[in-house]
């Protein structure tokens, strides 16, 4: 188990009326308390080892910093969005921040709207998320104090981007744990973006939990951008409930931290929902991550479309295991799951497990993954041509991503990561 002591935050609950706040800290940290923390054994973990957690004294603490608007510029994807939350360490910065008052949409920091929004909270929140079986969805419940929060409101279009910006520039070993929880009305339409940076290569650790509820006709675009600090770990939770006729659509891209896992669950309540789950993970050195997506089909007549690339340098490590389940009562399903993965080293690994569990006669549902090298057949095509060798390597590894950057529809957002895919396999001298 961390090493975290409750002692403080317990005595603080028990000074205190039991508010909805105080009722979710107390349930989280007895189910925190009864877990064990994840190792090899655990099927779910078999391939992640996240020891490394266990060498350091994370402490709950989070500050301020001097940071300002020119600091930020560098992830601001290339232009300022109407609605932009900045967070660093962990604490809203109003100053950086939009003033956004309107009716279509409500945008505040999860720390004043659980307390202004009681009744909504009551309905959504800690619904969804495993926090009951989940060892670090239990320790982000414990202490609810950083976050967004976003209501999008019935019949409401949103056209520009929600950008929530969270930055860390710890000076010490940090546990920061956002919560957020996304709330997408009756025939609503939205993209918000999640968008995780670092100004140093401190170790620290981020334990985010996403809930994402998509009403009824509505239509959900979620976009996850990691590159926190290479010496950090990243553990991540993305929640998805999902109502009647619904459209979500997910990219999450990872490039950042030594040890990073995002776990995206994704559930149908209604018929005719439809999900496309897309990803990317750019590793190099000792970095490993981990994705882990469970699609629940609990509804007839839904999609669902799944599509993960991962590239791998040094000796990285890549972990991949989808789910896709399919309730008895959903006939008409139909589901397609693809990992796809290149090794650019001899001691780069991957382990992928695609898994389908079909209760159901009457579906299509396929999956597949791949691993190798860089088709040879495409390099000696672009260097008879009079390509150089790295110049053909970049290509095809651009060639391969592509496929995960072009889905994402934000201009602004897919060029910030055309120039880092550039970058970060660019190895001519």
């Amino acid at each position: 188990m961390l090493n975290i002591d409750f002692a403080e935050l317990e005595e603080k609950i028990s000074n205190e009326e039991l508010t909805f706040r105080n009722a979710i800290a107390k349930e989280a940290i007895k189910n925190y308390s009864s877990l064990d923390f994840p190792n090899n054994k655990d099927e779910e973990w078999r391939f992640t080892n996240i020891s490394q957690l266990m060498k350091h004294d994370f402490r709950f603490i989070s500050g301020s910093s001097d940071i300002n608007r020119n600091d930020i510029k560098k992830f601001l994807l290339g232009e300022i969005f109407k609605y932009q939350f900045v967070f660093v360490n962990g604490k809203f910065i109003k100053e950086l921040s939009s003033d956004v008052r309107t009716q279509n949409i409500e945008i505040a920091n999860i720390d004043t709207a659980i307390d202004n929004n009681t009744e909504l909270f009551k309905k959504h929140f800690a619904k969804y998320a495993k926090s009951k079986v989940n060892y670090f969805s239990a320790l982000n419940s414990t202490n609810i104090n950083s976050g967004a929060f976003i209501n999008i409101t019935d019949n409401s279009v949103i056209k520009e981007p929600i950008h929530l910006l969270f930055i860390s520039d710890f000076k010490r070993k940090t546990l920061v744990q956002p919560r957020n929880l996304f709330l997408a009305g009756k025939n609503s339409q939205a993209t918000i973006i999640e968008h995780y940076a670092a100004f140093n290569d401190n170790i620290y650790f981020a334990n985010a939990v996403t809930e994402i509820f998509v009403g009824e006709n509505s239509t959900l675009n979620h976009i996850k951008i990691q590159e926190e600090s290479r010496n950090s770990y990243h553990i991540s939770e993305t929640a998805i409930e999902m109502e009647r006729s619904s459209n979500f659509e997910s990219a999450a891209i990872s490039f950042g931290g030594e040890i990073s896992r995002n776990e995206i669950n994704c559930k149908f309540n209604g018929q005719g929902c439809e999900a496309t789950l897309n990803g990317l993970f750019m590793l190099d050195d000792t970095q490993l991550h981990d994705t882990h997506t469970s699609i629940d089909h609990a509804k007839p007549y839904c999609n669902s479309h799944e599509q993960y690339k991962g590239i791998l340098d040094g000796k990285s490590r890549g972990v991949f295991n989808g789910k896709v389940i399919v309730r008895p009562n959903a006939q008409k399903t139909n589901a397609f799951q693809e990992n796809n993965n290149i090794i650019l080293s001899n001691e780069a690994l991957v382990n992928t497990k695609p898994q389908l569990e079909i209760f159901a006669d009457d579906v299509k549902c396929s999956h597949g993954a791949t691993i190798g090298q860089i088709d040879q057949d495409s390099m000696f095509y672009l260097k008879s041509r009079g390509i150089g060798e790295e110049t053909a390597r970049k290509i095809l590894i651009h060639a391969f991503a592509s496929d995960v950057v072009k889905s994402i529809k934000v201009n602004g957002l897919r060029d910030y990561l055309e120039n880092i895919l550039e970058l970060r396999f660019n190895k001519e001298k």
